[in-house]
């Protein structure tokens, strides 16, 4: 079961007034060799820093990929843990 004040602080958790926490923040060009830039107000407000490793996640509809979204490896990592940790603890006790 998770604390309460952990889950209030969860990333992408539902508002109490039920509205999406999901925006469109900016529009990112790419360049010829496919790079693009996160704008810095959106990495210092997310905290990203030099070094940080992001996680890009997919999603396909029709064989097509019709969203990305970056997820800090750390917090994905985390994420894996606890949905795994239980399921885990069983295998070995």
């Amino acid at each position: 079961m998770t604390d309460k004040t952990t889950s209030d602080k969860e990333c992408c958790t539902p508002s109490r007034s039920g509205k999406s926490c999901c925006r469109v923040e900016a529009l990112l060009g790419v360049d010829e060799r496919g790079q693009m830039v996160l704008p810095k107000d959106i990495r210092e407000r997310a905290n990203i820093r030099t070094g940080d490793k992001l996680a890009l996640v997919s999603w396909e509809k029709d064989g097509e990929v019709c969203c990305l979204t970056l997820i800090k490896a750390d917090a994905l990592a985390q994420g894996v843990r606890e949905f795994l940790g239980p399921v885990l603890g069983d295998l070995a006790g």
